[in-house]
């Protein structure tokens, strides 16, 4: 239930109802309006303590911005405004000084600043009442009481133009104690100025949300569901920013940036690819890559099990083609066999595809399956001679003098090695599901074209690896840091890559490999290697240490409710982690499923958020470019539950950006009514700054472009007359629409419609002042007795206020039994 309190904070809400008939009958008994008054200051302290996190108004992490601010310069090293919304505050701020005169600016001016400013705080959200989107807004931020006292003895008279509330206005004239009861927040710790002296909520503003173990909380956001085991998600890196998804069973699907679904696949390869419905089945449909010149050539590679005269099992890695004619359709009669390979078991086909800097293809295949690599002497891991359990790289633009269909590279590390085939590039891995090419940071370029993979282990570890040209990584010898086969494991030629990082089976049973964070929108993940386990669904990031070169670990683990408190986010993800993507931006992606089986519609993609920290508005901007599509689109419906519902219906519309009047628009009957210097006798009063150039040719008047708003006037008494009186006449127009009334029929109107919002302010009533004639002439302080003021517009924010329903109920995963025996 609404609070009188809050009502008389907020433009709306449930509680405006009731105090728009009380304010309505306090006309006839001032009595009944000092009893709201005071019922105000006793239900302070109903109000929800904030969240300790900081956020925004329009519902976001806050962010450093790019550019300094000239205004709020407070809130330049971090905070909610870019230098547009600076602008924007002081362009309001100016005109209301225009207002007061240089006595006023003396006088309020830095206190208005400051209050003014809270819009760009980190925490506006909690100075502000909105800390979600189902909760009315105030209008003015909360001030401590003391703060407050100090504002109400001194500048008061401010408050008409900071809110068209009318009890707030009613009650600023009043004593402090009522109007600060008012403006107080509940929560000490966050209004203003104590919320700038809390050593707790500032001294980590902008890092990630950490629990009080230390487990850094993300947020996620839906992308796409109902997909049967969905193995890979890439990007054809051609600027469209489409995403090709493609499930275990052969199909590839094209989504594109809106986040809509094509109706026909990318790819239909179910008639070839060999799986089975069995829980946890390896085969099928699982790699695929771009070619880096695939805008141009149309190029792509694909990787899946197949079965020969229903007996023999084989991987097989293939060259396609897109569709002549349709560039969201592969040519189903474009294939070409680059490379298959034998598998003597149904597990540990590997599956992994991807182009390197260098622009050859890189392969990675398992050691063949069963347990331990059992096969021949060494294992086929640590047989050269084998293409099992390797990693392979190969020149697919063109083939060679003999039966390949690909070159071998001339610098791969065993092409004179006649104990080796030339193909591999690494050996010693055991199945590496997933591996990524790093792009590097964005300024520096550290780190770029590094490859890092995840490799399942047998039953006691699993491990992060990055491949090296000619390193062997140790298995069937080691499984991680330890040893799995002693006699090789002590041999002194063996010299193996130690990984960078590996976890026992108390923590996860399959890795699942990853990618290190490279996007815009998160700052705060920048360099994080984010990776996760199939069988625990457990999320995990790796940090450098890049003096050292080591890596250590950083836990990762959803963010609870209060973190998670934006639209749209979810704090909760399906247990079983297939896979990781990245987009074309850089943003950061996994794919997990709650049922892993390959004719299982319970398949979701998740993309990560920060809830700490964001970029600035506008520098992630892609301007993708335009897709053909022939066929229809299938429009993505969300099926995860967020901690704010997009269901529920929102008790408050969007915030008011509160401007001080402006003239009506000026037709060319009126420019000629304004002939005669008579006619400045009676001017609509304005003091926001357009001054319009002249008409175009549709009769609409061009604004000039606004200077750039300072932070201080150079010379204060000069800058407070300039062009304040140079403005056109409107009056015989607005006589001829403004029909004027009597004192009295205004007052009732006033007092009946003193909490109503306008609907539409350009159709509000035009009111007149009467302002001196001459260049010199000061601007009076108060109206003339008979003149009627213009609505200010409403105040209009960024906001997320699609009519939902929250629901905090998060539901818990589906857990499977110790079923799987292999890992994907």
């Amino acid at each position: 239930m609404t609070s009188t309190r809050d009502a008389a904070l907020h433009p709306s809400g449930a509680g405006c109802v009731f105090l728009r008939t009380a304010v309505d009958s306090s006309t006839k008994s001032p009595r009944l309006l000092q009893f709201i008054l005071l019922m105000s200051a006793m239900l302070l302290f109903q109000t929800h303590p904030a969240s300790a996190h900081p956020q925004c108004l329009d519902f976001e992490p806050p962010f450093k911005p790019p550019w300094h601010l000239e205004f709020c310069t407070q809130y330049e090293e971090f905070g909610c405004c870019d230098q547009k919304t600076d602008n924007t505050i002081a362009e309001r701020y100016w005109d209301i000084i225009d207002q007061l005169g240089e006595a006023g600016y003396e006088l309020c001016g830095d206190m208005l600043k400051e209050i003014m400013c809270q819009e760009c705080s980190p925490y506006a959200a909690h100075l502000y009442d909105a800390e979600d989107p189902y909760t009315p807004v105030r209008e003015l931020p909360g001030l401590c009481f003391s703060y407050c006292s100090d504002f109400h003895g001194k500048c008061r008279h401010l408050v008409k133009y900071l809110t068209e509330n009318q009890l707030l206005r009613d009650t600023s004239e009043r004593d402090a104690s009522t109007f600060c009861s008012l403006v107080d927040l509940s929560d000490q710790d966050y209004c203003y100025p104590n919320v700038l002296k809390s050593t707790d909520l500032n001294s980590n503003l902008g890092q990630v949300v950490q629990d009080p173990k230390g487990c850094l909380q993300l947020c996620l956001t839906e992308v796409a569901n109902n997909l049967r085991n969905p193995v890979l998600m890439l990007h054809s890196n051609d600027e469209t920013h489409r995403m090709f998804i493609a499930e275990q069973l052969g199909f590839v699907w094209v989504y594109l940036p809106d986040g809509s679904r094509l109706e026909q696949p990318f790819m239909d390869l179910s008639g070839e690819v060999m799986t089975t419905p069995w829980l946890g089945d390896e085969r099928g449909f699982l790699g695929m890559a771009f070619h880096p010149k695939y805008r141009d050539n149309g190029l792509f590679f694909i990787y899946y099990s197949i079965q020969v005269n229903g007996q023999q099992e084989k991987i097989r890695i293939s060259e396609m083609k897109v569709s002549a004619t349709d560039m969201n359709m592969a040519d189903p009669y474009s294939e070409r066999v680059i490379l298959e390979i034998e598998e003597p078991a149904a597990n540990h086909n590997g599956g992994q595809l991807l182009f390197g800097l260098d622009g050859y293809l890189y392969i990675f295949t398992g050691d063949g399956g069963k347990a331990g690599d059992p096969f021949g002497k060494y294992g086929n891991s640590q047989n050269k001679t084998a293409l099992l359990g390797k990693v392979l790289r190969i020149d697919v633009d063109g083939s060679d003098s003999s039966w390949r269909p690909y070159r071998i590279p001339p610098d791969n590390p065993f092409l004179d090695d006649l104990d080796a085939r030339p193909e591999v590039y690494a050996y010693g891995v055991r199945n590496m599901w997933r591996c990524s090419v790093d792009r590097g940071d964005q300024v520096s370029r550290y780190g770029r074209g590094r490859i890092f993979c995840g490799d399942v282990g047998q039953n006691r570890y699993e491990e992060i690896d990055i491949i090296e040209k000619g390193g062997n990584y140790g298995w069937r010898a080691k499984e991680g840091f330890e040893c799995y086969d002693l006699k090789l494991c002590h041999n002194s030629s063996l010299n193996d890559i130690l990984p960078i990082f590996a976890y026992s089976h108390h923590v996860g049973k399959s890795v699942t490999g990853g990618y290190v964070y490279r996007g815009c929108e998160s700052p705060n993940l920048n360099g994080l290697y984010i990776f996760g386990d199939f069988m625990s669904g457990r999320i995990m990031a790796l940090e450098e240490d890049k003096t050292t070169g080591t890596w250590k670990e950083k836990s990762v683990c959803m963010g609870n409710t209060k973190t998670c408190s934006f639209p749209g986010l979810i704090n909760h993800h399906h247990k079983f982690i297939i896979s990781f993507a990245e987009d074309e931006a850089g943003e950061l992606y996994f794919l997990a499923t709650a049922y892993p089986s390959a004719i299982s519609p319970f398949g979701t993609v998740y993309k990560f958020m920060d809830p700490s920290r964001r970029a600035p508005p506008g520098k992630c901007k892609q301007k993708p470019l335009p897709v053909k599509v022939r066929g229809k689109k299938v429009p993505f419906v969300p099926k995860e539950l967020t901690v704010l519902d997009t269901n529920e219906k929102p008790t408050r519309p969007p915030p008011r950006k509160f401007k001080l009047p402006t003239k009506p628009p000026v037709t060319r009957n009126q420019i000629r009514s304004t002939a005669t210097p008579t006619s400045f006798a009676t001017t609509t009063s304005t003091s926001v700054k357009p001054k319009w150039k002249s008409l175009d040719k549709k009769n609409k008047l061009k604004p000039q472009k606004k200077k750039k708003v300072p932070n201080k006037p150079a010379a204060k008494k000069n800058n407070l007359k300039k062009d304040q009186f140079k403005k056109t006449s409107v009056v015989k127009a607005a006589k001829d629409k403004v029909k004027p009334r009597n004192n009295q029929t205004s007052t009732a109107d006033f007092k009946s419609n003193t909490l109503k919002t306008p609907k539409n302010p350009k159709k509000g009533k035009i009111q007149s002042q009467k302002v001196p004639q001459g260049k010199g002439a000061q601007r009076p302080n108060k109206p003339a007795k008979n003149s009627i003021k213009v609505k200010e517009p409403p105040r209009v924010y960024n906001t997320f206020l699609n009519e939902t329903e929250t629901n905090f109920d998060v539901t818990g995963n589906q857990t499977m039994q110790n079923k799987l025996q292999g890992k994907l």
